[in-house]
């Protein structure tokens, strides 16, 4: 019986999570919940599952991983205020079932110092395809990673045709739901930039053997190729319970979560190059990964103080990947990564970028 703490019970992760515990009681047990602020839901959930330490807000979700002892923590919560509760939660021992990518993107060696070898496992559909691939061989015979993305919404447009996108249009991704944000960054593929960094911190690879290929189908979740020239690849239906139930009791694998694939039936998948002109933002986070310390958190908090602002209204869809590069370009990062550091770095570049936004709007 796996003990399980999950923060952001209310969201897409957190009640895909319950989901997947719901059909295996004798597998898991849910030892805490945190919610963002859906007070209603949390409670219908605590009642549910028999759950007495609840909490809200990023603040209290890391008193509650310091607090309750469990096996496994499913960092569920959006953005980067998930980082104190993934130190937390690495520093109690447990394992970290990470889809708080920004925690780890912002934190970086402050995270990846504080882990154990096999203690944070991914939740990303991509990055638990790769672990799930990279089981076939060594670490010394992986050549490359590759990521796949849908594309979005916009894939195949030139950059002078997405000159017109309006928030309505880059909400509306093809195959997942997301929030405001993640499904903005999926469209610019910020949210594929940010990946990359991930699977670079959680798998040391190098940046340079790390690449994205399109795959609209979003059946293939990433693939790994080895010294030998093979090329393993996870392929799935794109449910999140299947990574997500991995990250609850990894390496085992819980029988039924998803649905396979029906090979009886006829299908195609194409795999098309990434077009870095019309979408720059995985060559700038490459950019932003190899330079290290407190640049990925000014990547990151510029580019949320950017979406907001698209979809406010105050600046054009081009215009948000112009707001994270004046920022990064005007950056120095400090010598000495600690959580300190990394919040004074994301105050600033919102500062920055709301000055950058209020030049362009005018």
């Amino acid at each position: 019986m796996r003990r399980v703490l999950i923060l952001g019970s209310t969201g897409s992760i957190g009640t895909q999570a319950l989901d997947v515990i719901r059909a295996n009681p004798d597998r898991f047990e849910v030892v805490g919940l945190a919610a963002g602020s859906n007070r209603e839901l949390v409670d219908a959930q605590a009642a549910e599952f028999g759950v007495r330490e609840v909490a809200l807000g990023a603040v209290d979700a890391e008193a509650l991983v310091r607090s309750v002892e469990a096996d496994v923590v499913l960092n569920g919560i959006t953005g980067s205020v998930g980082l104190g509760p993934t130190l937390a939660a690495l520093e109690s021992g447990a394992t970290l079932a990470l889809a708080n990518k920004e925690s780890l993107i912002v934190g970086g060696s402050l995270v990846t110092s504080l882990a154990k070898p096999g203690q944070i496992v991914p939740v990303d559909s991509e990055h638990s395809a790769i672990a799930q691939c990279l089981t076939s061989g060594t670490h010394g015979e992986v050549r490359r990673l590759v990521l796949t993305a849908s594309g979005g919404p916009f894939r195949g447009r030139t950059r002078a045709e997405l000159a017109s996108v309006t928030p309505q249009q880059a909400l509306a991704h093809p195959t997942w739901d997301m929030g405001v944000v993640v499904t903005t960054n999926s469209s610019t593929l910020v949210n594929k930039g940010l990946e990359v960094i991930e699977a670079h911190l959680l798998f040391d690879i190098p940046f340079e053997n790390i690449d994205v290929t399109v795959h609209p189908q979003s059946i293939v979740h990433s693939m790994v190729e080895f010294v030998d020239g093979s090329t393993i690849a996870q392929a799935s239906p794109p449910d999140m319970r299947l990574p997500i139930a991995l990250g609850l009791d990894w390496p085992h694998r819980v029988a039924g979560v998803g649905v396979p694939l029906d090979w009886t039936k006829a299908s195609a998948w194409a795999f098309e190059p990434l077009d870095e002109e019309a979408f720059p933002a995985v060559a700038l986070a490459k950019q932003v990964g190899t330079a290290g310390g407190t640049y990925p958190a000014v990547f990151n908090a510029a580019n949320e103080q950017a979406v907001y602002a698209f979809h406010a209204g105050a600046i054009g869809y081009l215009d948000i990947l112009d707001v994270v590069r004046a920022v990064v370009d005007e950056h120095e990062s400090v010598r000495e990564l600690t959580r300190e550091s990394v919040l004074e770095a994301e105050v600033s570049a919102r500062t920055r970028a709301d000055q950058q936004i209020v030049r362009l709007g005018s």
